[in-house]
């Protein structure tokens, strides 16, 4: 590039790279809870309660929370693969399923999802290739161009065409199949892909590999990732953002050092804690956080985390607080942000962890 010339403009980035990729405001989800012998509606099950968040172009945020919290839920508001009650979803600046926005199916042709179950997530019966090859040719690609890239995505994804193109998937390993399944998101050309637990069933040597891959196709192909993970250690290692859930609501958002060396959350900080350690001096006496998670199916009023919580006082059971960048906080912009009404208490609880 010659002095003073400007960056070359990749054409899919049309709101710029100060327009987050994906704006979520107000997602809630709630499923019926039926029983009896007429089969009527007896609860709800609380799963996604307004939870709003945005991903910038280019980065990855992780999500974590017990499970149950609603992480997987949320990845599946957002591929539509179930429908929300109520909030809306901004896809590069363009509202998802609004007549004046984008459709669903255009939505999911830039947004994909890569699930835990690897085996149970590719067709049994369609070969390797074909099962990569199958979402292009739906959208109107030519069987030999799809299969060349099919091809090509398995050779870019560490598996031989040559090899395995014609397998089948019992007849790969768990790894090789999570391969496919990878490769099988990036068949068209994706911008933003939702990691839902996609190394966890993984041995840890076969998940440095997948990390890996995952990174090096990050920087390849101008990727957006969303990461979906129990495992803290390997959030903090590919996030760049973090979002803690608490049933079905975010309790803390900020950059991934903020919320690993600074979190302001009781929840955020307990989840931290739970960390295994290789420090013999550093063992876990207690548990750092006591009792069951609260039913989804009635969960406390107000703050969701009270019944839990060391410090509660009488405003957590009667007002839900609102996410929030806390009095006094240094994050720039106010990235950092938290749900909780006693930063007083929160900052007690980080001298006594420390």
């Amino acid at each position: 590039m010659t002095p003073g010339a400007s960056a070359p403009v990749d054409p899919r980035d049309r709101g710029g790279a100060a327009q987050p990729l994906l704006i979520v405001e107000g997602l809630r989800k709630h499923f019926p809870v039926r029983g009896g012998l007429l089969n009527r509606r007896i609860g709800t099950v609380h799963a996604v309660d307004d939870v709003s968040f945005t991903v910038r172009k280019g980065e990855t945020l992780g999500i974590v929370g017990e499970s149950g919290c609603g992480k997987s839920t949320t990845a599946r508001l957002l591929m539509r693969l179930v429908e929300p009650d109520a909030g809306e979803v901004i896809f590069d600046g363009d509202p998802v399923g609004s007549p004046s926005g984008i459709s669903i199916n255009e939505m999911r042709r830039q947004m994909q999802l890569v699930f835990q179950d690897s085996y149970s997530s590719l067709n049994p019966r369609m070969t390797v290739v074909e099962s990569i090859a199958y979402a292009p040719r739906i959208h109107g690609m030519r069987r030999a161009d799809a299969v060349a890239r099919a091809e090509g995505l398995l050779a870019e994804s560490g598996l031989d065409p040559r090899r395995f193109a014609r397998r089948y998937p019992h007849e790969l390993s768990g790894g090789q199949r999570q391969r496919v399944n990878i490769a099988r998101a990036l068949a068209l050309d994706p911008r933003l892909v939702i990691l839902d637990e996609a190394v966890s069933a993984l041995d840890k040597s076969i998940e440095a590999q997948m990390l890996n891959l995952l990174a090096d196709f990050q920087r390849r192909f101008s990727l957006t990732y969303i990461f979906i993970s129990h495992d803290l250690n390997v959030v903090e290692f590919v996030s760049d953002r973090v979002l803690v859930m608490y049933l079905g609501q975010v309790v803390e958002t900020g950059p991934v050092a903020a919320i690993y060396q600074s979190p302001r959350h009781p929840y955020t900080r307990a989840l931290l804690a739970s960390k295994p350690t290789l420090n013999p001096d550093r063992r876990t006496a207690e548990p750092p956080l006591a009792g069951d998670p609260p039913s989804p199916i009635n969960p406390p009023s107000g703050c969701r985390f009270r019944t839990r919580c060391a410090f509660a006082a009488e405003i957590c059971a009667s007002t839900p607080p609102p996410l929030a960048a806390p009095a006094g906080s240094a994050t720039a912009h106010g990235e950092h942000l938290v749900a909780c009404h006693l930063p007083v208490a929160q900052a007690a609880g980080a001298r006594l962890n420390g």
